[in-house]
């Protein structure tokens, strides 16, 4: 038998970090080795205890988890990073994987999932569910992974995190509390959505929003 693999949790919630470090501390072969709840906390951390992989939720203080998948791999390019959300994966399955995460697993998915997750990605392989994977196949296979014409990859990362709760009827305050960003942080988001994507009032930036959510869960 080899080694354990040594694994680091990064999501701010108390109860979901209990459950991960739960299924992997039952588990042959893994070794949970750290947990954050923030970006900032996590970096640092995983710089110094070298874990073979992270879990790393996108929804955290301060830094979200897709510029913590940057930031780490360019300076610990051979970790494996699945991201494990409540974000849908039809928003941010490719964004996740452009920024260099292996994997993209809803939340809501079965324990057992989790560690065949982790499982292909410390194998070198991909996890995606079969939904969104074939949808990226079938992307690569017609050549539309050059020039997306889809408006909303202008948005950043974070931008794209306040287009979805505002679409999910979150006021400006309640997406702050949500991202741990001030009214004034969320409200400058909105300016920058606006502008890239040409809409000019807050209504029409929630009928736009709305129609996005509604479509992407459907």
């Amino acid at each position: 038998m080899g080694a354990n693999k040594r694994i680091y949790i990064v999501d701010d919630h108390p109860l979901m970090r209990k459950g991960l470090a739960m299924t992997l501390e039952k588990e042959v072969g893994f070794e949970l080795i750290g947990q954050a709840e923030s970006a900032e906390v996590a970096m640092n951390e995983i710089l110094d205890l070298k874990p073979d992989a992270a879990i790393v939720d996108i929804s955290l203080p301060g830094m979200n988890g897709i510029e913590l998948v940057k930031n780490l791999l360019h300076q610990m390019p051979e970790l494996r990073i699945l991201i494990v959300s409540r974000h849908d994966e039809e928003l941010y399955a490719e964004r996740a994987l452009r920024a260099g995460a292996k994997g993209y697993l809803m939340k809501l998915e079965a324990v057992d999932v989790l560690i065949q997750a982790l499982q292909q990605i410390l194998n070198g392989g991909i996890y995606l569910s079969n939904k969104i994977g074939n949808k990226l196949l079938m992307k690569l296979a017609t050549g539309n992974n050059t020039k997306s014409d889809n408006p909303l990859d202008q948005l950043s990362d974070r931008e794209l995190e306040v287009f979805e709760l505002t679409g999910k009827g979150l006021s400006t305050k309640e997406i702050g509390e949500k991202l741990h960003i001030s009214v004034k942080t969320v409200e400058s988001h909105r300016a920058n959505i606006k502008d890239k994507l040409q809409i000019d009032t807050a209504n029409e930036l929630m009928r736009h929003a709305v129609r996005w959510v509604e479509g992407a869960s459907g």
